[in-house]
Order: C-alpha cells, then structure tokens, then sequence
C-alpha cells in the first residue's frame, strides 16, 4: 500500500474554466484534506480519499452538468457531485463523438515560427537521400512460417559474422503473423503488405533488402517487394527483384542447409552495411513518430506536453514528426481539421477518421473499447479525457500531411504529418516504421517496457514516482514539471537535444541496453481464412 507523500497536498488544473483538479500528490490524498492556498481548490475539504491522478470537484456539479477538463466536456454529472468529492468515470456520462460532417476545415493558421538552423546529428545517408539513424541489417519475412528459421539464422549471424563487421548495429529478422492463411486479395489486404513492404525499406536499414519466403505462401516475394518497389536494390541492378531465400528450394536438403544459405547471403549485405560511416547531417532527416502507452491523468499535464513542445521544435528545425492513434484523436477531431494545413489535408483527416469509425462499428464497438484498466485506474475516467491529453504531443504546428495506414512518406512530406494508426502500442509502432520513423518518442505513466529493434525509443515517464522505480527503463523524467523542478519549455528543448545525441548514436535508450524489443504487429482489417 503506498504511504501518503509527505509534500504538501498539490492539485493540478488545465485551464481556469475547469471544474475539477488532479491530485498530483504520491500516494494520493486522504479524506479530509484540507487544500491549501495556491493551488485549484484551496480551502476545500476532501470528501473522499482520492488517489493519485484523479480529479476533484472544485465546485458542485448539479446532475446533468458537464465536467471540464481542458475547458471541454469529458462527461457530464450522472448524480450531483459536491465541492471536494472525488470524481471518476461511474459518476459521468461520456459525451458523444463529435459528428464528421460540418467541421472547420483549415481554419485555424498557427502564428509562424522562426526557423530552427544550425543543428545536426550524425546518421547515415541511404543512396536514396534518407537518413538512418541506426545501420541495421534486417530481413524481411514473407510469412510467419519461417520465423523458427529465420530466428535461428539471426542468433548464428549475430555469433559468427556480426563481430567480424564492427560498424553494424544489429541484424534482426522482421518477424510477423501475415503472408497466409489470409484473403490476399481482400480490399483491406493492401494495408498488412504495404505495412510490411514499406518497413523492409525503412531508413535504419540502409536499403538492403533480404528476403526469406517458404514458397508456398500467399504473400509472395513478388507481390510484396515487385521490381522497383525498392530503388536502392535497383540502382545495383535495375529490374532486379529482391535477394530471397526459399526454404522449399529443392537445392535445401535438411534444416542446417537453410540456415547456411541465410547466413552467407547475409554476409555482401553485412560488408556493405559495414563500409558505411556516420556523416553529419541537418537534424530535418529525423522522422520521429510520438506515441503514448499506459496512459495516466498525468500523461496530458507533464510528458505529452513537453513532447509537443519538442515537436514543435523539430519542425521548426525541418523535421518530421508522426502522430497517431485514431481512437486517442477522435474526440479532437476539431482541433485537427482546423490546424490542417489546407482544406484537402483537413478532407484526409476525416476520411481516415471516418473509416476507422466504421470499421469500429464492424466490430459493434466504438472509440470507448479504447481505454484500459489501467488508464482508469491512473485517473482518466474514458477515452474523451484521454484523447485531450494525447493529442497534446503533437504541438501546435499545422497539419501538413496525412498517411493512411502502411503508407510511407515521401521527401517532399516533412512537418507535421498525422498517421493515422490504431491506438494499440506495437500496432501503432509498427506502422510509424512502415512511414519510415528513423526514432520514436514514447510517453508513459503507469509504466511499459516497449521497445522497438528496428528504431530507437525513447522513454518518457509522466511522474517521478515512475522514473524513481524504473530508473533504468526511462529515460526522460516529465514528472519534475508537476513537481515545480521544470518547466514545459525545459523539458521539451532538454528532450529535443537528447534525440539528437540518440539519433547519433552517443546515447542508447534504456531499451537498447536492455534489448528490449515488442514484435511487429501488422495491422489486417481483412479477413482471415
């Protein structure tokens, strides 16, 4: 059970037409506390034990009055609730989803920044002028068939032919549940091949793309990586499709015979990864993908914001940052529409969202079946205060692109680009690769140990009680802005400086070091036969 913190009771409010506060304190705040002066609340006498990270009346809310958080309605008083008692979700009703129709379409113009020039990071430049910010070789898997196989290949390159190439990171197999099984011609099958195309060519892979099929698959090495679908492989010899190893050729006889033929057709891919050094280049070759996972009320106070601080900063230095996580941006779909960049974008925005609504609705539930155990249990009572504190992270900058799902960015598309993904951690991450995210930014408060092999992560804990007992899991404290030891800004240009020293490799995130790496999980709407 945890002890009640010492520090004097703190309460946390968004904006000052709210009418409830967060309790900042660890351990919560017990009945009968009295708020002191200074802060949301002062003089009020709790009613209620509230744990740490839930709200507090601040007034009474009569019976069918709204509950604001963020100066919006995140439910609305399904009993009376008086001054100082505790409010969580079985007193409200969630307010409904905002209509798609009638919206404001690029309405809202950000004031323009000043550019951000001067800063780099040391990566390695692809032939085709992206940027890695790791030198990994990967190979990609048309099936999941082959994973055993392929697992085993990978451990005996890492022991035999991995020391022997010093400037490679790492070789790892893109392992997956696709390629068969499945209704490959379905209209939703585009999304897992593209999903899987477009993570092969991934910057941190440096272009060499490595294949290892079964042969009798659905998902055949030519459906997913046709000839000119990967223009580095080309420039060596065009027309080319790509390098792949089928363990149902008649020239494999017996099990150690696959995994030579893997290893050695590694080893010109492992030279060439090898002959590659980091150069210096503008920090606009980032593409950094911002996510949240195991959301707490303190998510949209302290780690969200200051990531969207340094969104901003990144774009203002020329980069690109993804956001995501359709069900956590719904109930902001206004915000989005109006700080699209055009009226087209604003268009695509809709479409994404509406198509996922459907799709929801195919599975008889809604954007509700979002919010977890856990979230509950961290003070966010649905998915509409939810998504208030995670759309937060992508900043204020205009929205100047949208991807559907599996869909990878093109040079031209910098900035601010919305993703649209499902909510789920690995899914989410998995289709932030296939965009070509070179690092990730992954917020957390009631703590995980997602990690990803193929890119970088970066940790951020939402409260320093977090920090203190994962010491060696996160790797940015956002809990020190509610603490009073930092500010927003701080945190964010203190964040923006260390992705640029983990894109150059002088920092390891905490999940590197512990080689803490989630599966890919590829997003298939489409039905499974």
């Amino acid at each position: 059970m945890n002890a009640v913190s010492p520090r004097p009771p703190l309460t946390l409010r968004m904006r000052a037409e709210d009418n409830v506060a967060i309790v900042a304190n660890d351990g919560g705040l017990p009945e009968g506390t009295v708020l002191p002066e200074g802060v949301p609340g002062a003089g009020l006498v709790l009613r209620d034990k509230v744990p740490q990270g839930h709200k507090v009346a601040l007034r009474d809310i009569a019976v069918g009055e709204a509950v604001l958080r963020y100066g919006v309605p995140i439910g609305y008083a399904l009993q009376p609730i008086p001054a100082g008692r505790w409010v969580h979700e079985r007193l409200l009703q969630m307010p409904s989803a905002r209509a798609l129709e009638g919206l404001p379409l690029a309405t809202v113009r950000p004031p323009a920044a000043e550019p951000l020039t001067g800063y780099t990071f040391e990566g390695y430049r692809n032939p085709d002028g992206s940027v890695g910010t790791r030198n990994i070789l990967a190979i990609t898997t048309t099936v999941q068939c082959v994973a055993g196989v392929v697992a085993q290949a990978v451990a005996r390159i890492k022991a035999e032919l991995l020391p022997r190439f010093p400037n490679v990171d790492d070789v790892i197999g893109l392992e997956h549940s696709y390629g068969c099984g499945v209704a490959i011609d379905a209209p939703d099958a585009v999304i897992p091949i593209r999903t899987l195309r477009n993570i092969s060519l991934n910057p941190n892979f440096g272009g060499e793309v490595m294949v290892v099929s079964l042969g009798c698959e659905k998902l055949q090495p030519a459906r997913l990586l046709p000839p000119g679908s990967f223009p580095i492989a080309d420039e060596r010899d065009p027309g080319a499709g790509p390098e792949t190893i089928c363990l149902q050729d008649d020239a494999h006889v017996g099990f150690m015979s696959m995994l030579d033929d893997i290893v050695q057709s590694a080893r010109p891919h492992l030279e060439r990864l090898n002959a590659r050094r980091r150069e210096t280049v503008p920090a606009s070759e980032l593409i950094v993908g911002v996510q949240c996972g195991g959301s707490d009320a303190f998510s949209g106070v302290t780690a969200n914001p200051a990531v969207g601080f340094c969104a901003d900063l990144l774009v203002r230095a020329g980069a690109t940052v993804l956001f995501s996580e359709n069900t956590e941006v719904r109930d902001a779909v206004e915000q989005l529409t109006s700080r699209a960049a055009t009226p087209e974008v604003a268009e695509a925005i809709v479409r994404e969202l509406g198509w996922y609504d459907r799709y929801l609705d195919r599975g008889r539930v809604d954007r509700a079946a979002n919010t977890t155990p856990g979230n509950k249990a961290g003070g966010l009572s649905n998915i509409a205060e939810k998504a208030m504190g995670s759309i937060i992270k992508s900043g204020s900058s205009a929205i100047s692109h949208v991807l559907a799902p599996g869909e990878k960015l093109r040079r031209d598309q910098r900035g601010l680009v919305y993703a649209a993904t499902p909510a789920s951690d690995f899914i989410c991450g998995t289709l932030q690769l296939a965009a070509g995210m070179n690092l990730h930014i992954f917020t957390t408060g009631r703590g995980t140990p997602y990690g990803l092999a193929e890119c970088p992560v970066v940790k951020v804990a939402t409260r320093t009680d977090l920090a203190r007992r994962w010491h060696d899991l996160m790797d940015v404290n956002a809990g020190r802005i509610a603490d009073g030891e930092a500010s927003i800004e701080e945190t964010g240009w203190a964040m923006f400086q260390l992705l640029l020293d983990v894109a150059s490799g002088r920092r390891k995130t905490w999940a590197e070091h512990w080689r803490l790496h989630n599966a890919l999980v590829l997003f298939n709407p489409a039905p499974i036969t």
